[in-house]
C-alpha cells in the first residue's frame, strides 16, 4: 500500500498558510507599537489634573486664597522672586548641598555596605548599631549638629550625607551578601583577591541593585534637605518654604514644594539614566 498520499504537504497551500499566519502575527505587534508611542505622555495625565483640580478649588472658593493660591499666583511669586535675583540662589545652593550631601553619604555607604556585606564579623559587630541609628529621624540629629558642629553649611551638607548614607548602605551590605559564592570562588582560583575581588567581580555583579540604592539615596537627600536648612539657613529652597510659612505667603510656599518636586525628579531621571547604561553594560547581572 503505497504512502504517498499520506505525505503529500501541498507546497503551495503550505506557504499559503504560513503567509497569512505571520502576518497575523505581525499585526497586533505593529498595532502594539504604534499604541506604545503614547505611553511616555501618560505620565504628565496626573500632573495635569492635580493643576486643573488645583484651579477648580482656588476659583470656586472651596479654599481661600491664603490656604490654596490659584496657579497664577504662585507663577507671579516665581516670577517675583526671579526678578529679585533670588529664585535662583534658593535653586543653586540647594542643589549644591543635596549633591554634595549625596555624594559623601553615597561613598560612605558604599565602603561601610562593602564591608558589612563581605564581612561576617562586620556583619556581627556593626550591622546592629548601624541599623538602630538607620531609625532616628531626620530632625534628632539637629540639635547634635548644631552643638558639634555649629551652623553653617558643613552642619547642613553633614545631615544630608546622613540621609543619603542609609539606603546606600543597606542596599550595598544586602546584595553583596548575596553574591554568587561560585563566581567568587572561580576568581580566586585565578589568583583575584581582595580589592581586585571586589572590583572586578563582586561590585559589577551588584551593580544594578547599587544604582537602585543611590536612587533611593538621592530622593532621600531631598528630603533631610528641609530639615538641613532649619540649621541657620538664610538661603535656600528649605529656608524658602519655611520662611513663607512663618510669614504666610502661602504662594511661595507652594512655589518651594513645587520646585523640590521638579528637581528631585531631574535628578532622579538623570539616575535613572545611568542605571539604564548598567542594565545594559552587565545584563547578565
Amino acid at each position: 500500500m503505497s504512502l504517498l498520499p499520506a505525505t503529500d504537504t501541498r507546497p503551495s497551500e503550505t506557504k499559503r498558510v504560513a503567509r497569512s499566519r505571520a502576518g497575523a502575527s505581525s499585526r497586533p505587534v505593529q498595532l502594539s507599537t504604534r499604541g506604545n508611542r503614547w505611553l511616555p505622555w501618560l505620565g504628565a495625565l496626573l500632573p495635569l489634573t492635580l493643576l486643573a483640580l488645583w484651579q477648580y478649588l482656588s476659583l470656586t472658593g472651596v479654599f481661600s486664597a491664603v490656604q490654596l493660591p490659584a496657579p497664577s499666583r504662585v507663577v507671579a511669586a516665581a516670577l517675583d522672586l526671579l526678578g529679585r535675583g533670588q529664585l535662583g540662589i534658593h535653586i543653586a545652593i540647594s542643589t549644591q548641598r543635596v549633591l554634595l550631601g549625596f555624594t559623601i553619604g553615597a561613598l560612605l555607604g558604599l565602603a561601610l555596605g562593602a564591608w558589612v556585606g563581605l564581612s561576617r564579623w562586620a556583619n556581627l559587630l556593626a550591622a546592629p548599631t548601624i541599623g538602630a541609628l538607620r531609625a532616628v529621624p531626620s530632625l534628632a540629629w539637629v540639635p547634635l549638629l548644631l552643638l558639634w558642629i555649629g551652623i553653617g553649611e558643613n552642619s547642613k551638607v553633614t545631615l544630608i550625607a546622613i540621609g543619603a548614607f542609609f539606603p546606600v548602605y543597606t542596599t550595598v551590605s544586602a546584595a553583596l551578601a548575596h553574591v554568587d559564592p561560585k563566581l567568587v570562588e572561580a576568581a580566586r582560583t585565578f589568583g583575584i583577591r581582595g580589592l581586585g575581588l571586589f572590583t572586578t567581580v563582586q561590585l559589577p555583579a551588584v551593580l544594578p541593585a547599587v544604582v537602585s540604592g543611590l536612587r533611593l539615596a538621592l530622593a532621600q537627600a531631598w528630603l533631610f534637605l528641609v530639615a538641613a536648612e532649619l540649621l541657620g539657613a538664610s538661603m535656600g529652597l528649605g529656608f524658602l518654604l519655611t520662611d513663607s510659612q512663618n510669614n504666610g505667603r502661602t504662594d511661595r510656599l507652594l512655589l518651594a514644594i513645587v520646585l523640590l518636586a521638579i528637581l528631585g525628579k531631574l535628578t532622579d531621571l538623570a539616575l535613572g539614566a545611568f542605571e539604564r547604561w548598567v542594565k545594559v553594560r552587565f545584563p547578565s547581572n
